[in-house]
């Protein structure tokens, strides 16, 4: 119930940001409309989102659980898509509006909500190495399958409801359960395909479905703009969002098979 009130709280808060905001104005004007927040409010969004491992704040800054110190601030050089990417800052990461719920409405060009990342916020909060990492995870069951994802933040809390609501919907539509099993795995310290950046995977709080049925850009070339594809139901997606996971089918770059916990930005 707590996790459940703190993820309202936060989309109450971040609903709130969103209104009356302008666009970024070093934004290109191929990338999606970022979003201007202001940094305390950022914070009150991230401490929503994160009570147990932001336990101080000081202006712009937040103190992690770990020790570590960040800056939540505005003041910094306007970067297009493929910079953020690279070097987001917390103010990257919470300036692309989710859009949770049914329908999936094909995303825009290079509108990636939950793609920019500040890998420092990650870090701090799950660990840096395969070891640090590892020693807080935990098996989840997966329709058949054991899982290990993290016990920080509640991840594997918030699994364990997807996949009780999950088995409550296959049981009223058997057909959609081709889609979730096998999983194509959770936990695995790497980086992401293509670039520097870690994996959602690496921290132990992301799940992808079933291969067979999913839908990933890389796997459509990178030669031309991605053709948008998604053959994964909403209602499964929807389902993750309640318990404050994010989808890739409603990314650009898609990859429907992908889900990470990421309730800062729902």
């Amino acid at each position: 119930m707590k996790r459940r009130t703190l993820l309202s709280g936060a989309f109450l808060i971040i609903s709130a940001l969103m209104i009356g905001t302008n666009p970024d104005v070093g934004a290109a004007a191929a990338d999606p409309p970022y979003r201007r927040l202001d940094p305390a409010a950022a914070i009150g969004v991230l401490i929503q989102a994160y009570p147990d491992e932001i336990t101080g704040k000081a202006r712009n800054q937040i103190t992690m659980r770990s020790g570590t110190t960040l800056t939540v601030d505005l003041n910094r050089s306007p970067k297009n898509f493929e910079e953020r990417l690279d070097q987001a800052d917390l103010v990257d990461q919470l300036s692309i509006f989710y859009p949770r719920g049914c329908p999936v409405r094909t995303p825009t060009l290079n509108d990636d909500p939950g793609r920019l990342r500040y890998g420092p916020f990650f870090s701090a909060m799950y660990g840096s190495t395969a070891a640090t990492v590892g020693k807080n995870l935990t098996a989840v069951s997966w329709f058949g399958q054991q899982v290990r994802v993290s016990k920080m933040n509640g991840v594997d809390v918030a699994l364990k409801d997807v996949v009780a609501d999950l088995a409550s919907l296959v049981e009223q539509r058997p057909e959609l359960r081709k889609y979730l099993t096998p999983s194509a795995g959770t936990f695995n310290f790497r980086t992401i395909a293509g670039t520097k950046r870690f994996s959602m995977h690496a921290y132990g709080i992301a799940i992808d479905l079933n291969t067979a049925y999913s839908d990933y850009w890389r796997w459509d070339g990178t030669g031309s703009p991605p053709k948008y594809r998604n053959r994964i139901p909403c209602e499964i997606g929807q389902v993750f969002e309640q318990h404050g996971f994010i989808w890739g089918a409603k990314w650009y770059h898609y990859d429907s098979m992908h889900f990470e916990y990421r309730p800062e930005l729902l």
